[in-house]
């Protein structure tokens, strides 16, 4: 039961629907009482009062303390307004009415909140239930069947068909009988035996290709996602899921570890804090990867990929690390580690200005301390996310200048979102399938 609450759907579901009809009927209730000049006033009053709160609480978030990092699409803020309005409705009726009119408000106003909460949450569209919501995961441990590879394939091979790296897999690899129609997701225990960091459990993608005997070993994607927010693989699964109906069971291994320790922290994906994340990353979830999945292990197989603060650190990884991945896509990522904090050499760096600088994605990108001889890059941005979008090109425009192999997609009215989200990683897999012989080439 409790996992069946988790799993509602909160961004285009039923519950959505059914919320904003219960807030209409409870709004429609509270607004019909006899129209005295005293209630009418009343009722502006109270619906009024509440909308400028609203708008006052919109503006301390988004202008003075920037809690988000990110500005209020025009649809979040009509859900705040709203919600506040209702709210102030919801108050007004507590005074001079019967006691079940008091019963109804104090009922409308945890109703109203839920809804507001629920239609924020649908207007940006990356947190897609309850679960997800609460920060509470409802995936199970992994498992993969019995008999399948303990240990990757030599690079460019597959155990099902021997066909030499030169051979695309979607030509060389034939799916059998029973092979599963879609993927599974899971969760998965990284050890942090290198960096100490304390992660939450960090989840797992297998395509229906790596569910069967004779598995192919397969690219593989580390993903991370933005903060605040929680490992979750809903929107790569259900993209991938479909990409590999069409591709005979074909898709790359996603492992989405945490990045975070918790919602309210932001390690920068560096070791400038206590929280060595870039160690867990490199030696901790690379190497684990590496040999407790059947995937390919050359660079060009393996790519970084995140959205808003985990584009920023996909983009560092690929800079800073060319010889484990060849591949980059940045979704909205942020331009560089801890943006709009004036204090954060001071606070990470020791007050080195020049060693906080240098850690910048596009700064390693210029410095010429590492060749690219192969990265690809794949950088995307909501046309309605101007500072995002902004900072995204930039580190495109370094990109490129570095040698990458690199291209930016503006994504049409969209902010720092679900669809931002959604067409970013189609863009991104659209580029890396034919790159990883998973698909025919369309260009």
């Amino acid at each position: 039961m409790t996992d069946l609450i988790l799993s509602i759907n909160i961004v285009d579901g039923p519950a959505v629907v059914a919320l904003v009809v219960l807030s209409l009927g409870l709004a429609g209730y509270l607004l019909a009482r006899r129209p005295t000049p005293v209630w009418v006033l009343t009722a502006l009053v109270g619906l009024l009062a509440g909308a400028a709160v609203a708008l006052v609480t919109v503006f301390l978030t988004e202008k003075v303390f920037d809690l988000f990092g990110v500005g209020f699409s025009t649809t979040t803020i009509t859900w705040i307004v709203l919600t506040f309005a209702g709210i102030g409705l919801a108050i007004v009726n507590l005074w001079r009415s019967r006691w079940w009119r008091k019963v109804v408000a104090g009922v409308a106003i945890l109703i109203f909140a839920l809804t507001g909460t629920v239609g924020v949450n649908s207007s940006i569209g990356l947190t897609k239930t309850v679960g997800a919501l609460l920060g509470i995961g409802t995936e199970k441990p992994l498992v993969v069947p019995t008999g399948l590879p303990t240990t990757p394939h030599p690079t460019g091979t597959s155990s099902h068909t021997a066909a030499p790296s030169t051979v695309p897999l979607y030509q060389s690899w034939t799916p059998p009988a029973d092979m599963p129609s879609v993927g599974t997701v899971g969760t998965i225990d990284i050890p942090n035996t290198n960096s100490g960091f304390v992660a939450r459990k960090a989840l797992a993608y297998l395509p229906p290709a790596a569910l069967v005997q004779g598995a192919p070993a397969l690219p593989v994607i580390i993903q991370l996602n933005g903060s605040p927010g929680s490992p979750g693989l809903d929107d790569p699964k259900s993209i991938l899921d479909q990409m590999a109906s069409a591709n005979k069971g074909l898709a790359p291994i996603v492992i989405n570890p945490d990045q975070l320790g918790d919602p309210s922290k932001d390690p920068l994906c560096l070791d400038a804090t206590s929280d060595k994340v870039e160690t867990y990353i490199m030696n901790d979830v690379v190497p684990y990867v590496r040999t407790h999945f059947n995937v390919l292990q050359d660079p060009k197989s393996w790519a970084f990929v995140g959205f808003s603060n985990g584009g920023e650190c996909a983009a560092y990884f690929g800079a800073k690390y060319p010889n484990v991945f060849g591949n980059v896509v940045d979704i909205s990522g942020d331009q560089y580690q801890a943006i709009g904090d004036n204090g954060a050499a001071q606070k990470y760096f020791g007050g080195d200005a020049a060693a906080y600088k240098a850690a910048w994605p596009q700064n390693i990108l210029a410095s010429g301390a590492h060749a690219y001889p192969d990265t690809l890059g794949v950088f995307t941005a909501g046309s309605d996310d101007q500072e995002i979008n902004a900072g995204v090109r930039t580190v495109f425009a370094a990109a490129k200048a570095a040698g990458w192999k690199a291209s930016f997609t503006e994504i049409p009215n969209a902010g720092h979102d679900g669809p931002a989200l959604d067409i970013g990683l189609q863009t991104g897999y659209n580029a890396l399938y034919p790159r990883w012989g998973l698909a025919a080439s369309t260009g």
